[in-house]
């Protein structure tokens, strides 16, 4: 069975395919999405999407058409509606004609999982274009996986948009920060705070002896701090690992530091929040830096750290006014390998 599966981005398809390949389904994904606004984040939404199927090995197709026009055009009498009205019907619409016209047997859609959206619209209005084409929807409740996948796309690093889609939706961010929980099925369970999610800090001076075990020098750490960002990785309500970006220009940032409280190491945390922050950053940024002692190379290269590019010698003599030891072996020279956060277009 050829089945067409529209997404509305990555982060929503990754729980979504996972679920169809459990049945041996693999799904075609459809991009066509021209109530995503600003450009920039209709950008890159649709470039996260394409990066992450073809990473995992799905067909992508891409009908590119950023449609702010007729997107005002045809929600301006009724803002309120403007889902149900517009952003459904259109894309949904656009999905079933390709589905018919290029001879898949069924569609589904991304807009099944997201517990924000309105569930039992979308179904109805699957299932109506269902009869009208001739071709079968494949319901599927994905919002059973909604966290689940949610977790799933942060450690893949994956773009993670801040708001629904449209400019109106991204008013609403700040105008209304503390929506009415959505309503669920009974069996469904709503929960209102992530168990692990990525923090920016704003109070960096709170932290500072949290830093000192990755950088045992205030003075060094100070030079870098007040122009980087800190960002946290918060469990439940603890910070347990934080990193420091400083950006070098443009193109290029620099990790700092990065370091997890000793009680939660060996548990995959900082690998987690070094991922999430290469993956929003890529966006923007094409290089990140990291200087290193030798016994921690092996860490960074596993995490695409894998291009060398200088070694200052003595870094750790000329720099600290005490010896500097990583378990057995003392730190002299630091190793600079950088990552390659996107390619160049």
């Amino acid at each position: 069975m050829r089945i067409l599966m529209h997404a509305c981005c990555a982060p929503c398809s990754v729980y979504c395919i996972d679920e169809l390949r459990k049945e041996n389904i693999e799904p075609t994904i459809y991009w066509y999405n021209p109530n995503i606004h600003p450009y920039k984040e209709y950008e890159a939404r649709r470039e996260c999407l394409k990066e992450y199927t073809k990473k995992i090995g799905l067909e992508c197709i891409i009908e590119d058409e950023y449609g702010l026009d007729e997107f005002c055009k045809n929600v301006s009498n009724n803002l309120n509606s403007r889902c149900v009205d517009y952003c459904y019907p259109i894309r949904m619409r656009k999905t079933f004609e390709y589905a018919k016209e290029h001879g898949y047997d069924a569609v589904t859609t991304t807009l099944l999982y997201s517990i924000y959206q309105k569930h039992e619209f979308i179904k109805k209005l699957c299932e109506d274009l269902s009869k009208e084409f001739g071709i079968e929807f494949l319901y599927r409740d994905f919002r059973y996986g909604f966290w689940e996948g949610h977790e799933k796309a942060k450690e893949e690093g994956l773009y993670m948009q801040k708001y629904c889609g449209c400019i109106f939706s991204e008013e609403s961010r700040y105008l209304s920060p503390n929506p009415p929980k959505p309503v669920l099925p009974d069996d469904l369970e709503y929960s209102s705070r992530r168990v692990i999610c990525v923090k920016k800090i704003e109070n960096k001076d709170d932290y500072i002896e949290l830093l000192l075990d990755a950088d045992p020098s205030k003075a060094s750490i100070n030079k870098y701090l007040g122009d980087s960002d800190v960002y946290g990785l918060q469990v439940e309500e603890n910070i347990v690992s934080l990193a420091v970006i400083l950006h070098i220009d443009k193109n290029t940032l620099e990790l700092k530091n990065l370091v997890t409280k000793k009680e939660y190491r060996g548990k995959g945390y900082a690998k987690k929040l070094l991922k999430s922050l290469c993956g929003n950053y890529k966006q923007k940024y094409n290089k990140m830096l990291v200087g290193t002692s030798e016994n921690n190379i092996p860490f960074y290269v596993k995490q695409g750290f894998d291009k060398y590019e200088k070694t200052i010698k003595n870094y750790f003599i000329d720099n600290y006014d005490e010896e500097i030891w990583d378990g057995d072996l003392q730190c002299i020279d630091m190793y600079y390998y950088s990552k390659k956060l996107k390619e160049k277009k």
